[in-house]
């Protein structure tokens, strides 16, 4: 769940307080050596039941909800501990700032903001909600998307691949049942046979939303499958190939991926333009880049940063610099990126990069990569069209490649800790 982009706001704020209700609070879960308690399952049941009402989808049972709810908050809980293990903390001013990006994105004032959340859930078990959910934020940049590479080969392959879905985008949900890669045959055809089912009560008139609501073990699940607008890029080619196929409204067949099999429902598609459309800004920019690692944690990294941004402020040359201190591979040539378009770099250093102008140096900024410190030498305004085109395909595989290898490690990450059930109800 990511609050920063504001759509799930209201579920921290509408949220009750049941742990005013309780005066003792048993031990629902045990993960490694840490509880979670029957105050902490409620209050995620009463927020994913709040996301389904807001969306219009009938709650499933509750001991279903209950599933889905324990499961997502072991893998929280073993990524929180795993953080903690890096040496990797939120402090204050962090959690302050995601709390005015927070109000920004839902139009109000941090006043108005705060005023709501005491109203719900209570100010401080948002800000400790926030400042989880951009541990694991920090955590999956780090562990997951900072080693994920796209090649100009494979951006080569997806234009030559996409045909008739260049100029296409899909509004898809999804139904997703697990297949372990230890499973046996029998547990594979179980898992298949379980999916046929489901599409066949979906062929007959069920409801898609309520039937991956009770029984999708797909992230998106608690939106009911809703998968919302992917290009064809976005896309895993499995899908492609059954998506292709569909007009709105149909199913697709089932379709096996190393995580399982998969059922697609076409919601609506719409066609995009595939040519450049107005002109728009690109930058030449260099950089400087403490990698964060054991023997550079991220506040001495950060303090490093700093010390350089204060150097070239007081006229220090920036590439000399960089030669010397630059973790990157542009260092020898000074930082130098060269011209960048929109999607070449991770969001993090786009959004810094787009806000400097011509020369200035920005303060340190965090990525999944470290921590950088960026100028930006020159901008335009000119792209053309096959620049903007592969621009736009490689942040999609980029984007694409990051959620499958998130999804994975997820994965991995439940399967290595200490489960125990304490609660009658798990």
């Amino acid at each position: 769940m990511n609050l920063l982009a504001g759509g799930l706001i209201s579920l921290w704020m509408s949220a009750p307080v049941w742990g005013q209700a309780l005066s003792l609070d048993r031990i629902a879960v045990v993960v490694n050596n840490e509880a979670i308690t029957e105050v902490e399952v409620k209050q995620r049941i009463a927020q994913a039941r709040g996301m389904l009402s807001e969306r219009g989808i009938t709650a499933p049972a509750n001991e279903v909800i209950r599933k889905q709810v324990v499961e997502q908050m072991i893998v929280e809980r073993a990524g929180q501990q795993l953080a903690r293990e890096m040496n990797m903390r939120v402090d204050d001013a962090s959690v302050d700032r995601a709390i005015e990006q927070i109000a920004r994105n839902n139009q109000l004032e941090r006043d108005a903001l705060l005023k709501r959340v005491a109203q719900g859930q209570g100010v401080s078990a948002f800000r400790e909600g926030l400042r989880n959910d951009m541990l694991m934020q920090r955590l999956r940049e780090r562990e997951v998307d900072a080693r994920v590479q796209v090649s100009e080969a494979e951006v080569d392959a997806v234009l030559s691949s996409l045909g008739t879905s260049a100029d296409t985008e899909y509004s898809l949900s999804q139904i997703l049942i697990r297949v372990p890669e230890s499973a046996s045959p029998e547990q594979t055809e179980k898992a298949r046979l379980r999916m046929v089912a489901l599409r066949q009560q979906l062929a007959t008139g069920a409801n898609f939303a309520q039937i991956a609501a009770a029984n999708s073990e797909a992230p998106e699940a608690s939106a009911g499958g809703d998968l919302g607008w992917r290009a064809a890029e976005r896309l895993p080619t499995l899908f492609v190939r059954e998506v292709e196929k569909l007009k709105p409204g149909q199913l697709s067949q089932l379709i096996r991926s190393a995580a399982g099999f998969h059922l697609l429902r076409m919601n609506d598609q719409r066609k995009v333009s595939a040519a450049a459309g107005p002109p728009v800004e690109q930058w030449r920019a260099r950089h400087i880049l403490f990698r964060v690692s054991e023997s550079l944690p991220e506040a001495e990294a950060i303090r490093r940063a700093q010390d350089a941004v204060d150097r070239l402020n007081a006229g220090e040359d920036f590439a000399e610099l960089a030669k010397k201190s630059s973790a990157d591979g542009s260092a020898a040539k000074g930082g130098d990126l060269g011209w960048l378009l929109p999607g070449d770099t991770v969001p993090e250093f786009e959004r810094a990069m787009s806000r400097l102008r011509a020369q200035e140096i920005s303060e340190p900024v965090r990525s999944p990569f470290g921590i950088h410190v960026i100028q930006v030498l020159e901008k335009r305004t000119d792209v053309p069209p096959i620049e903007r085109q592969r621009a736009q395909i490689r942040q999609a595989l980029r984007e694409r490649k990051a959620e499958e290898a998130y999804d994975g490690w997820l994965q991995e990450l439940r399967d290595r800790v200490y489960v125990e059930y304490r609660s009658d109800n798990n």
